[in-house]
């Protein structure tokens, strides 16, 4: 799991660099927003990529790429879901980079337990099976707990597209699930 010392690695990184230090958010400020959202864009990472020391990676700079972005949120949800975009770009770029997908290896810790270890191996195959964005929206949705609208910023794509997207991967997840004999099948 991303370790939560990685904080002072991000500021000596942004230091190192030159960037715009922390005076647009003041270094309490950034500790505090950091040790808020580590864990969880982690985790996010690590579901949607299936690579945890790429979400490690992914994790130190999008934190980094935030801080030289030097921007005044609106809101503390608006800098989340700023960074969450950031990260999103990252995982974007480093697939088109790496022209493979990634598989998805074992559960990010802090993902909702299964009911039993075979279980949960049998739902990361499932999710394995499913495309890099379908898995990303499916956790943006599930487990971020994101509507739409937030979906949309993050991803850079539509609303209207966004509840498609998310209707389609629901009922390819859930046509799975069905398949593997891990869901009650469907009623007429």
């Amino acid at each position: 799991m991303y370790a939560a010392s990685q904080a002072a690695a991000v500021t000596t990184a942004v230091e190192e660099t030159g960037a715009a230090s922390l005076h647009w958010l003041g270094e309490a400020a950034f500790r505090d927003f950091y040790d808020r959202t580590a864990r969880r864009l982690w985790a996010y990472l690590a579901a949607a990529s299936g690579d945890r020391v790429l979400a490690d990676d992914l994790t130190q700079e999008a934190f980094i790429r935030l801080l030289h972005a030097g921007i005044r949120p609106e809101s503390d949800e608006h800098l989340r879901r700023y960074l969450f975009r950031i990260a999103t770009n990252l995982l974007q770029d480093h697939r088109r980079g790496s022209r493979r997908l990634l598989p998805l290896a074992e559960a990010p810790e802090g993902s909702a337990p299964a009911p039993d270890a075979a279980a949960r191996i049998d739902l990361h195959r499932l999710l394995a099976r499913l495309a890099p964005r379908e898995r990303l929206i499916l956790w943006l949705a599930h487990v971020e707990g994101g509507s739409h609208a937030d979906i949309a910023a993050i991803t850079g794509l539509g609303p209207a597209s966004i509840r498609v997207l998310l209707f389609r991967a629901r009922r390819r997840l859930a046509g799975l699930l069905r398949a593997a004999g891990l869901a009650p099948e469907e009623k007429p």
